[in-house]
């Protein structure tokens, strides 16, 4: 008999401000536990360090997590530079430190220009990624240090926001990048270009997938209407499931149309998109889930919401 879950049925997507110095899983059982919720998962980590938009699943919205841990980010980060660090940000041991006083904003925005589209990043050991079903950052702290494959990604935009220079010179960036992209990484290699050294000392993601800043909400609000036994203005800041995939297309289906498809058959779709994957809704606009376009044009079930009736 299967362990029956403890919490209610929340539905929905919560955008978090994530603090600092929290880990993302802290992060999502603070908010678990606030919502009393029975089910929840996170969409990728952040750093510890890090703040910012930080994507939370709560009930049927966690089938759709995948799409939001493979979309584009944006972040907005200070480099310090005439010091590397053994993390490549703030916290880590320093391993070497540099007079940076010489190099002007000038030099800062050549060398930066290495690092926009499609580039080679060596993951950092204080990563995540998994060898050997084992997360980079553990081994790292056991004093191992293990070879990592270089990993293509794509940086659509790198902008120096500020530079102030001096023995340690700061440098304000904004990043939009594609999924797997180490903001610590491109500090360390930047450092490396310049020939001084350079670490991350603040870091803010501003954007996951279609969320930003202005769709996230913070611990302290959640926990303030806590307090005050405000559950269903909490639940008001949940948004849609399918808000996840809205960049999806969409097709609309009949009854029938909808019927079927949860029944796990394929349907046909008047005028539906000749390939990929597809937001799927009845023409009431209830949302069902996401569906594939076969070869002969039927939309077929992917990942289907509970049907609530």
């Amino acid at each position: 008999m299967a362990r029956r879950r403890r919490g209610r049925p929340v539905d929905g997507i919560l955008v978090l401000d994530k603090p600092g110095g929290a880990s993302s899983n802290h992060a999502l059982q603070q908010a678990k536990r606030l919502y009393f919720a029975a089910k929840a998962g996170h969409t990728g980590s952040l750093d510890p360090l890090a703040t910012g938009v930080l994507p939370l699943c709560f009930g049927e919205a966690t089938k759709f997590s995948q799409y939001l841990l493979d979309a584009d980010k944006a972040y907005e980060s200070t480099f310090v530079l005439g010091v590397a660090t053994a993390t490549s940000d703030a916290e880590g041991e320093v391993l070497k430190e540099s007079d940076a006083s010489g190099i002007d904003e000038a030099t800062v925005r050549a060398a930066l220009e290495a690092f926009r589209g499609d580039i080679e990043q060596v993951p950092s050991m204080f990563s995540a990624i998994k060898q050997d079903g084992q997360p980079l950052y553990k081994l790292a702290r056991q004093g191992l240090e293990v070879e990592r494959k270089a990993r293509q990604v794509t940086v659509h935009r790198l902008e120096l926001l500020a530079f102030r220079p001096g023995l340690r010179a700061e440098v304000d960036i904004a990043m939009e990048c594609s999924k797997g992209t180490y903001v610590r990484s491109i500090a360390e290699d930047l450092g490396a270009a310049l020939g001084c050294g350079a670490h991350v000392s603040a870091l803010r993601r501003t954007k996951a997938g279609p969320f930003t800043l202005a769709d996230a909400v913070t611990l302290s609000t959640l926990e303030a209407l806590k307090q005050n036994d405000r559950l269903a203005d909490m639940d008001q800041l949940l948004l849609p499931e399918d808000t996840a995939v809205r960049g999806m297309p969409l097709v609309r289906l009949t009854e029938s149309g909808g019927f079927y498809m949860r029944q796990g058959q394929p349907v046909q779709v008047p005028n539906a998109p000749c390939n990929g994957m597809v937001r799927v809704a009845l023409e009431t606009g209830e949302f069902l889930g996401v569906g594939e376009i076969l070869d002969d044009g039927r939309v077929a079930p992917r990942r289907l919401v509970v049907d609530r009736h």
